[in-house]
């Protein structure tokens, strides 16, 4: 998509023009500003979208697979089955997570499954550029949306009626409701002044997809080790069931280790990550080069200014190791999309009355998801005498614990 998909001739200049009014411009395209957008397509509200490029698949697709997935929780899957884009998703890419076996670094052992408490599955693990791209079709046949991509935001500005925000090219969109969906490095948020806490964790997420000897059978693994956090989420590799021969590993690793492993040859980085992982899953056979990407926790405690709100990661960053950063991202999407549904045509979608009620509504989960994933980081990284045993009793404990247990997995499931 490079252009504008409703095209519309330039206003002559009897006319004043209105072809670049909307209700609500979203800033960003990705998957929680795409979402936004489709979760709006049975209103009458007119909304722009604006990014710098579209989605694509990774270049030798369908045999090459992207090394960015996500676990998404059944949570996050009704939001967009009932946004009508689940079912399009390419049903062989998908892959059903039955249990989780999480293991602390000294025999500290909890097992979640989906049958203890009575679903089928805890979470969904999918590709990035899957969900991305089937999102951006959709959005793009959206009879109530304008795309502008590619194009650039170059100044925003906040009026008492309107925002208006100018594109690089000179254009000039106005809106009631500027959606800032433009991730952790967020342009719109740096524009409007709303302060962030960076809290650099000096690791790398190393990503890295690989062929197993051995069925995964719909099993995620996850180790605290003294050196990160290591992570394989099955994928379905085209089996399209339990019985698949291919993972996605996410090692979170201090830099060093990281920057040693992204450079070790491939036979080498597969001995070294099935050696990490126990062998649960046998020998490993490298797909494609590794990746590595700066993990930090961002912080920011006020989501919404007058005429603007903060969605997906420009809103939160949280840690990779429980997984719950795009589904943070979803939640957004269905509390802000409800917030703008409900509101009363009378009601002007960027008065603060009515953006502080998504905040109000999404601070609790943010700011619990992200202390306790960063109080479980700090807690499996510090190499102090006594943590190891702690949090390996706590593991042990969790898991005899039934009614904590299912209360964790319930939680992470609505989620």
């Amino acid at each position: 998509m490079s252009h504008h998909h409703k095209h519309r001739q330039s206003p002559s200049s009897e006319q004043p023009s209105q072809a670049n009014d909307f209700d609500l411009i979203i800033v960003g395209g990705g998957l929680t500003g795409s979402a936004l957008a489709v979760a709006l397509a049975d209103t009458s509200l007119r909304i722009a979208l604006v990014d710098a490029h579209a989605p694509s698949r990774p270049q030798a697709w369908p045999a090459q697979w992207d090394n960015r997935v996500y676990a998404i929780s059944p949570g996050s899957a009704d939001l967009l089955a009932q946004i009508g884009c689940w079912g399009h998703l390419t049903n062989d890419r998908l892959q059903r997570v039955a249990q989780m076996v999480v293991s602390g670094d000294s025999g500290g052992v909890i097992n979640f499954s989906a049958f203890d408490i009575g679903t089928e599955e805890l979470a969904w693990i999918v590709e990035s550029s899957e969900m991305a791209c089937e999102l951006w079709t959709t959005v793009s046949r959206q009879r109530n949306v304008t795309c502008f991509c590619p194009a650039s935001p170059a100044t925003l500005q906040v009026g008492d009626a309107v925002a208006e925000l100018t594109l690089e090219g000179g254009q000039v969109l106005r809106g009631k409701l500027v959606v800032g969906a433009d991730g952790r490095e967020s342009w719109v948020r740096q524009q409007m002044g709303l302060s962030s806490q960076h809290d650099p964790y000096n690791e790398l997420g190393v990503v890295a997809n690989f062929r197993t000897e051995l069925p995964h059978f719909g099993t995620a693994y996850q180790w605290f080790r003294a050196d990160g956090v290591l992570a394989y989420l099955p994928l379905a590799g085209g089996a399209g069931d339990d019985h698949g021969k291919m993972i996605s590993m996410v090692w979170s690793a201090p830099e060093a280790l990281a920057r040693e492993l992204l450079a070790l040859p491939a036979e080498e980085l597969a001995f070294r990550v099935a050696n990490a992982g126990e062998n649960k899953l046998g020998q490993l056979e490298l797909m494609a080069p590794a990746a590595g990407f700066p993990l930090k926790l961002v912080r920011v405690p006020q989501v919404v200014a007058p005429r603007v709100a903060l969605i997906g990661d420009a809103a939160h960053g949280i840690h990779p190791l429980t997984g719950h950063g795009v589904n943070l991202g979803f939640q957004d999407v269905r509390v802000l999309a409800d917030v703008i549904r409900t509101a009363r045509p009378v009601d002007d979608l960027g008065d603060m009355r009515l953006l502080s009620r998504y905040q109000r509504a999404r601070r609790e989960e943010v700011v619990m998801l992200q202390s306790i994933t960063d109080a479980m980081r700090k807690l499996f990284a510090s190499n102090a005498p006594g943590l190891s045993v702690l949090r390996n009793v706590g593991l042990s404990l969790t898991d005899k614990l039934t009614p904590l247990k299912s209360m964790l997995i319930r939680y992470a499931l609505e989620r």
